[in-house]
């Protein structure tokens, strides 16, 4: 059983950086869709970042274009998503999502009832 775990949230000043992490355990992620995603509070959970581990294969949304970067340490079985230039609209919880079948049909979906595995989410606040 795939099992996904986020880190590295925290609160930070407008113009600051943190690096989220999704751990795997169970499957290895070189056969997964992979996706970021964050809400906020009264938002629609919105796609973020992906990527398809086993060719690299990746997409961002505008909003986060040039600022955000994700990343994979397949020895680590762990997938990165670098923000910097954070602005205070980038508060949410973020969330990490998989899906196999998305890997096999090789489509990066933003939509979150794509992805059947998902992490617990961690909080990220852009504030002064």
């Amino acid at each position: 059983q795939l099992q996904l775990v986020e880190s590295g949230g925290g609160l930070v000043q407008p113009g600051g950086a943190l690096r989220l992490s999704c751990a795997a355990s169970g499957r290895t992620l070189d056969y997964y869709a992979i996706a970021w995603f964050r809400q906020a509070p009264g938002r629609e959970r919105e796609g973020v970042s992906g990527i398809i581990t086993i060719d690299g294969s990746t997409y961002y949304t505008d909003s986060v274009k040039g600022r955000f970067t994700i990343s994979r340490d397949n020895a680590k079985n762990t997938v990165y998503l670098q923000m910097n230039s954070l602005k205070p609209e980038d508060t949410a919880i973020y969330y990490c999502a998989a899906d196999r079948g998305l890997y096999i049909s090789g489509r990066l979906s933003t939509t979150a009832t794509d992805y059947e595995h998902w992490g617990q989410g961690t909080q990220v606040t852009v504030s002064t």
